[in-house]
């Protein structure tokens, strides 16, 4: 038997070698996707070494934007874009339309016509939803003001995308000229009118069948107790409505894959979709981001340097300060406007998508798209360095501010000893303010609890019950809003991340709680959490021995296994059988 053929060898090669580049990003605090595309410029035609298959890849690669946009379909939240609607709506427009504009005018600098400055302005106008998330939970921002309006200002910006992706095969004609002369306004707007037609038909489709049917569906499935049967369910509603929306109604396979998340979102049962699907999702995300990865020339770097700087540029500076002069008008603080600028200072995704939408309908040359995935790649860079000075500056702004208190207090002493004690205070508030980054909680004498899932929320109504104070460690967007509704304390963001448990104030704490299904996840924190104190009772969960000797080898006390508690439940019903 032929072992090397082209699809297992793309699918292999691209798959480690991300798994070790994402791992070295990773490693260095740069986010993995840049890994991922380093893996595809590796494996590229562009490098020496092994060349992947290009049309394979691409083919692959559709099936990472469907399930991408699946996911994004499945996480969008009319209820968070309506709460922050006042900035975020005007907010991304006009941000769009600056960033769009400057890309533009690179554009026709480099002598594009002006179809081609369109695609690649709009590519640099919108920001990589997975960077931008990972930022705001490592420094649990999401469920803050400021937090709110960069997800609300990112789903415009991704509504737009899908709207760009739907209308731009339409208008591409006209946009390179093609016949534009002699043809009336109805001749010309026709193709865009048919085009909006079918996504009109189609939407009404989903909204009026698919909003029965798919939920229907998910939850016969559901009662059938078959977790594998589920899980297809979830992937052939997230493909089949792709493949059918491209085959019935002419739409595009990202259109039809938003739309089928966002209708299965509507569903109890979205959660658990969202979780059963969540590892081959991430799997074709990253084929996605290799293929993309192979499409980069890196002579692009030293071939063109000046207009890789100015499209590096606009990304980073051109609609960040855009965005920071339209929070500011709007009235919120710098603080505010900082975090939305340093959240929109990269690309990602949605550009890739749009650039090769633009190459494939000869809008966009080539030049046009090595020189928004190499500002891709350079931006996702850069931007982790953007946040930490944000902090930074955060981290002075505060200690100005404890400072000026205590040098008031001083000015309002009397006596030498009351001087003394507000420097003291001044001293000990820098020094407080340099090692701990996150706030703390005030609870004490409180129980950590780190995940709010299946398990963890019957542990939470327990402790709430029993008036025991606690807190949850959560990063999913279900779990956190329903934190919210209860009113229960909530830190956002991965237990495992720094800083995180010194601000659930461990050390004050009477237990950890660890009840995250992730053993591997789970051992980190447990490891932190020790480090943290040495006496601190931990218990975790487990699904094997092997699972419970890596916990307890981290400094669990107590690790429990859910299929030997539910057997015991079941012995104990039987009188006169003794249990082991």
């Amino acid at each position: 038997m032929h072992h090397n053929t082209p699809l297992i060898s793309t699918v292999v090669v691209g798959l480690v070698l991300a798994f070790i580049l994402g791992a070295l990003a990773q490693r260095v605090r740069i986010s993995p996707l840049v890994g991922y595309l380093l893996a595809g410029v590796v494996m590229g035609p562009f490098t020496p070494g092994y060349v992947a298959d290009q049309k394979i890849a691409n083919e692959l690669a559709e099936i990472g934007i469907i399930l991408l946009m699946f996911g994004v379909g499945l996480h969008f939240s009319l209820k968070d874009l309506l709460s922050v609607r006042a900035i975020a709506v005007p907010g991304a427009v006009v941000q769009i339309a600056v960033a769009t504009l400057l890309g533009m005018g690179l554009g026709w600098t480099l002598g594009w016509p002006i179809g081609g400055g369109l695609v690649f302005g709009l590519a640099l106008s919108v920001a990589s939803t997975v960077v931008l998330l990972r930022a705001l939970q490592e420094r649990r921002l999401v469920d803050t003001e400021r937090g709110r309006i960069a997800v609300g200002w990112l789903i415009v910006e991704d509504l737009a995308m899908v709207l760009t992706l739907v209308l731009l095969p339409a208008l591409a004609g006209l946009l390179k000229g093609e016949g534009a002369n002699g043809l009336s306004a109805y001749a010309m707007a026709l193709p865009v009118l048919i085009t909006l037609g079918k996504v009109a038909a189609f939407v009404i489709f989903m909204l009026v069948v698919g909003r029965r049917v798919i939920p229907w569906i998910l939850h016969y499935v559901a009662h059938t107790g078959s977790r594998e049967l589920f899980r297809l369910a979830v992937f052939a509603i997230s493909l089949g409505v792709a493949f059918g929306a491209a085959l019935l109604f002419d739409v595009s396979f990202a259109l039809g894959a938003f739309f089928a998340g966002m209708i299965l979102s509507e569903s109890e049962l979205s959660q658990r979709a969202a979780n059963e699907t969540l590892p081959l999702r991430d799997a074709f995300a990253v084929l996605f981001f290799v293929s993309v990865g192979m499409l980069v020339d890196p002579a692009i770097i030293v071939r063109e340097p000046l207009p890789l700087l100015a499209t590096v540029f606009i990304i980073i500076f051109g609609k960040s300060v855009a965005a920071f002069g339209i929070v500011r008008m709007f009235g919120h603080p710098t603080s505010t406007a900082l975090t939305i600028s340093a959240s929109l200072a990269q690309i990602g995704e949605f550009s890739f998508i749009l650039v090769s939408l633009g190459v494939s309908l000869a809008l966009l040359p080539d030049r046009g798209r090595d020189l928004v995935l190499a500002g891709a790649i350079i931006s996702i860079m850069l931007n982790p360095l953007f946040f930490a000075l944000l902090d930074r500056y955060e981290a002075k702004k505060k200690e100005a501010e404890e400072a000026a208190e205590a040098a008031a207090a001083a000015q309002s002493a009397q006596d030498t000893a009351a001087e003394a004690v507000a420097e003291a205070a001044m001293v000990s508030a820098k020094k407080r303010s340099a090692r701990v980054e996150l706030p703390v909680t005030a609870l004490t004498n409180h129980v950590v609890l780190v995940g709010y899932g299946r398990v963890g929320s019957v542990v939470g109504k327990s402790l709430q019950q029993g008036g025991v104070p606690f807190l949850v460690i959560e990063d999913d967007p279900g779990c956190l809003e329903r934190l919210a509704e209860a009113g229960i304390e909530k830190i956002t963001g991965n237990a495992a991340a720094p800083g995180m448990l010194v601000a659930a104030n461990l050390e004050a704490a009477r237990g950890l709680i660890v009840a995250i299904p992730n053993a591997f996840e789970g051992g980190q924190i447990v490891a932190k959490a020790r480090a943290i104190s040495l006496t601190l009772p931990i218990i975790a969960r487990a699904h094997s021995e092997e699972e419970i000797a890596h916990l307890k080898h981290h400094g669990a006390n107590s690790v429990i296994m859910g299929e030997q508690e539910i057997a015991k439940a079941m012995i104990a019903q039987i009188g006169g059988v003794h249990l082991p």
